[in-house]
């Protein structure tokens, strides 16, 4: 690798403190680098601090991003049409998406500029929410896309539609269509099974449904997903709110509807750790 991007979220890095160490390092190995702040907290709807795509150099070899699980999320969606492999520093909490810990930074930097590690591709979703007045809003999720009730509780009724043909109708606090990467995360919660993340596959998972029956569905990634907001108990009007990957929000009415297919566009991952899947996953439910 010879040009690195330093994808900043400002919040975690407040002093860029983390920034400018990497740049120094990197920069006194004989690498480029670039970097780009963002300083929007990704959990906070009312800023738009985005990284412009065009003011990424065409030539970069390797995204490092600062932050937490959010701060990947955000990059991976943001840059979505460059195809820069990525890889997460973990300046948040958690950090189950980032594979540097600041202990292990230096070493990790050495390992990518000498080109030992992996690519891992991850498939993304597209979701179009159709509304009645004839708009239509676009977003991209790495995790998933979430419909679930908006305001005051109350159970809400969805009809599901594949491929243009009615499969069911849910009724409950929403539903989650994730990809293999999200399994771990909102859908797990709500009992729907785990993916590994290199699966190419969409999944539809209940959220507290009012049913016993009703269990998540694995579909083809060639499969065209609808959801359409039913009227409620008497005909009453129901609102909810799409989300994607927990970030901006779009309110939808009864008579809405939101598409969902898999994106065109993919993430692509930095692995250093050579751990699979499956020791990883064992490791998890061992702890558990």
């Amino acid at each position: 690798m010879k040009h690195f991007l330093i994808y900043t979220n400002q919040h975690k890095d407040k002093e860029l403190k983390t920034t400018n160490h990497i740049r120094n390092y990197l920069e006194g190995r004989g690498q480029k680098v670039s970097v780009k702040l963002n300083t929007a907290d990704w959990k906070d709807k009312t800023q738009n601090a985005a990284v412009e795509i065009s003011d990424i150099p065409g030539d970069v070899d390797c995204m490092l991003v600062l932050g937490g699980d959010g701060t990947v999320l955000k990059a991976a969606r943001e840059t979505k049409t460059l195809k820069i492999p990525m890889i997460g520093v973990n300046l948040g909490t958690l950090g189950y998406m980032t594979q540097i810990e600041p202990d292990k930074l230096e070493e990790s930097l050495d390992r990518l500029i000498a080109g030992d590690y992996e690519q891992e591709d991850r498939m993304m979703l597209n979701g179009k929410v159709i509304l009645q007045s004839g708009t239509i809003k676009e977003g991209w999720a790495l995790n998933d896309i979430v419909i679930a009730r908006s305001g005051p509780l109350q159970i809400i009724k969805f009809n599901i539609y594949v491929n243009g043909q009615f499969l069911n109708d849910y009724s409950g606090d929403g539903v989650i269509v994730t990809t293999p990467t999200g399994s771990t995360g909102y859908n797990l919660s709500a009992g729907g099974p785990i993916i590994e993340p290199k699966a190419k596959l969409i999944m539809l998972t209940p959220i507290c449904s009012h049913t016993l029956y009703q269990r998540s569905i694995v579909f083809s990634p060639e499969d065209v997903i609808e959801i359409e907001i039913a009227e409620g108990k008497d005909g009453k009007m129901q609102t909810v709110e799409a989300s994607f990957d927990g970030a901006h929000g779009v309110t939808l009415s009864t008579g809405d509807k939101v598409r969902i297919v898999k994106s065109q566009e993919s993430a692509e991952f930095i692995q250093l750790n050579r751990v699979s899947f499956l020791e990883v996953l064992h490791k998890k439910l061992s702890e558990g």
